[in-house]
């Protein structure tokens, strides 16, 4: 059984349309004048599936709604699967992390050089199949993650970064299984 946390958007990866902004809620069109302001718009239930929806607006100077970014521009699906990793990079991060909720979230911070990440990589994946009520995702901090890799106060690889509730509240640095395993067990019973 999977659960799949689902948002409705335009591609993050648009050349006609970037987001701009690390906050994923607000940002601005290039060349447009125009801001974008991104609205959750709840959860639903479709076959079985938990789906959080969001819907990204095109704001004219003076906070006027210009048109709805999926009825100009279309939609994308992006969404993290509860029982396995997702690789996420530094326009998907946090939108998924808002969508978690009150889920606890797991961080894989790596780099595709690192022998610890590497060794690291089949544990982090059986405890993605293991606890279903968490949500694992991986960034690479190459060289076009490195503002979220930053962001997040990465000093060393591999780093797990623990989240609930949009906040951090743990870390593990290095390649330390046991301790990863305790903070997760701790984020899932605070």
């Amino acid at each position: 059984m999977s659960l799949h946390l689902s948002l409705s958007h335009q591609s993050w990866t648009s050349p006609a349309h970037p987001i701009t902004s690390s906050d994923p809620t607000r940002s601005s069109v290039p060349g447009t004048g125009l801001s974008r302001r991104v609205d959750f718009l709840g959860s639903c239930k479709s076959n079985g599936v938990s789906v959080i929806k969001r819907k990204d607006r095109r704001i004219m100077r003076g906070g006027e709604v210009r048109a709805s970014m999926e009825q100009a521009l279309g939609t994308q699906e992006m969404e993290a699967i509860v029982g396995k990793v997702t690789e996420v990079n530094k326009d998907t991060f946090w939108p998924i992390v808002k969508a978690a909720g009150d889920k606890p979230v797991v961080l894989d911070m790596f780099t595709q050089w690192c022998g610890p990440c590497k060794a690291m990589a089949p544990k982090y994946e059986k405890l993605a199949e293991e606890y279903l009520d968490v949500i694992f995702l991986k960034l690479d901090c190459n060289q076009e993650n490195k503002t979220l890799a930053k962001e997040l106060g990465i000093r060393v690889v591999p780093t797990f970064k623990i989240l609930k509730e949009n906040s951090v509240v743990g870390e593990v640095t290095g390649a330390k299984y046991d301790k990863l395993l305790e903070a997760i067990q701790a984020a899932r019973s605070s």
